[in-house]
């Protein structure tokens, strides 16, 4: 005798952000909801640990005000920010590949004509961030962001310097990355670099984002099942199969999927995907480099250092410092050019700003290793963003796609995804009470 389906309104694929917002408000709109979620916790991509005796962002970590999306569902759950240390000390590479030092404003000047020009064109390539497709990006979108850079007017010892803070902005090497991520956030932060900057990697959510994502999860309404890994969704006009693992199955009026671009090919889908998800999947998004903690020996100064696309670590930072310790967080563009669980290797990495540091442990989560996520953040190749993203937003049939990678304003953020989230539940719910 055949095994029961489970039948239910909505299916809900993955308890990140997206997910967990897309249930709650479907759930308040009064549809039986029940999330699938691979791993054993809500989150996704972002995933507070305790870790080098310190509460650690192993994913996702920065929030603004001018992210309207977060924001609101900051202030509903209460939750307050925390700024990342003001910095002390800058460490760069000049033009040479010698160590520079020197003061947080130093640095600002030096990059300042190089982050003006870059973005120069931002609100002209795109007027409105929440329609990042439409005005002259449709012009520029094949260019890469290292093209760019290369194009504008500087010295040799600013283009080094900017080419290593837009490094650590798109976690990937830049001949890869499409400069319409660059003006995408600058336009989204009103077309002022500064502010595009202190947006993407000032500000954290103070009690870590397993606490905000739990908060959310709370308010769902349906059940969120985790450990429960979707193999397989058949789906027609009257609804969807889902089907697990272990071979138990649900029927669902509509389905949202919120697996990244890169790791959506992780289900079997019959009738397949739209060709633009099976292609995007094909092509990769541009991210995928490493965040790794550190654990030096001492009390150092609050610092950030840059080095190149070329090292391992391109970007480090101090961000708990105490007496006999200090934490620090490292960011390169290449996942394969180090093992983000050996000190030694982590260790050889930051010798690049001197022989100063020692590090005695490491934390961290390769997301490109992760079968689930198979990324870091969204950041674009050339021509995808123009050529996907109104499609990738478009459901086949009755399924929905959700996720940081199909969101307007913020893609690749938090912000986007609970955007997204917001978006299928709202269309979700017209669909099903026509």
């Amino acid at each position: 005798m055949g095994q029961r389906v489970e039948s239910t309104d909505v299916v809900v694929i993955g308890a990140g952000f997206a997910g967990l917002v897309a249930a709650r408000e479907l759930g308040r709109a009064g549809h039986r909801v029940i999330v699938l979620e691979a791993r054993d916790r809500v989150g996704g991509r972002t995933w507070t640990q305790h870790a080098l005796g310190h509460e650690l962002e192993f994913g996702g970590t920065w929030v603004h005000w001018v992210q309207p999306h977060v924001w609101a569902e900051m202030t509903r759950y209460g939750r307050r920010i925390v700024r990342s240390p003001v910095a002390e000390n800058a460490y760069w590479l000049g033009a040479d590949a010698a160590l520079r030092k020197g003061t947080l404003e130093e640095f600002m000047a030096l990059i300042r004509d190089g982050q003006q020009q870059i973005v120069a064109d931002a609100l002209t390539a795109i007027p409105r961030a929440v329609d990042p497709t439409a005005g002259a990006i449709t012009e520029c979108d094949e260019q890469s962001l290292q093209q760019r850079l290369d194009e504008i007017v500087l010295d040799d010892e600013a283009r080094a310097a900017n080419e290593s803070v837009w490094v650590g902005h798109v976690n990937a090497p830049l001949r890869e990355v499409g400069l319409a991520s660059a003006l995408r956030w600058a336009s989204a932060a009103g077309g002022h670099w500064p502010l595009m900057h202190d947006a993407s990697a000032t500000y954290r959510v103070e009690g870590g984002m397993s606490s905000f994502t739990a908060a959310i999860a709370a308010d769902v309404a349906g059940e969120i099942r985790l450990n429960s890994t979707v193999t397989h969704i058949e789906h027609d006009e009257h609804g969807g199969t889902v089907t697990l693992s272990d071979g138990r199955q649900l029927r669902a009026q509509r389905v949202i999927l919120t697996l990244p671009i890169n790791a959506i090919d992780a289900i079997a889908v019959t009738p397949p995907l739209p060709a633009v998800w099976r292609r995007a999947n094909d092509e990769r998004v541009a991210s995928q480099g490493v965040k790794v903690w550190m654990r030096v020996r001492g009390r150092v100064p609050r610092f950030f250092a840059y080095a190149s696309q070329h090292h391992p670590i391109s970007v480090l930072k101090s961000e708990f410092i105490e007496d006999d310790h200090s934490i620090l967080v490292g960011f390169g563009p290449d996942h394969t050019a180090i093992d983000v669980s050996s000190i030694e290797q982590v260790q050889a990495a930051i010798r690049v700003w001197g022989d100063g540091l020692e590090v005695t442990d490491v934390a961290a989560h390769d997301w490109m290793k992760d079968p689930l996520s198979q990324n870091t953040w969204m950041i674009h190749r050339p021509g995808q963003l123009t050529r996907d993203l109104s499609q990738l937003q478009v459901p086949d049939g009755v399924l929905h796609f959700a996720g940081c990678d199909t969101a307007d304003l913020w893609g690749g953020f938090i912000d986007g995804a609970i955007e997204s989230g917001l978006r299928e539940a709202r269309l979700v719910t017209a669909l099903l009470t026509q």
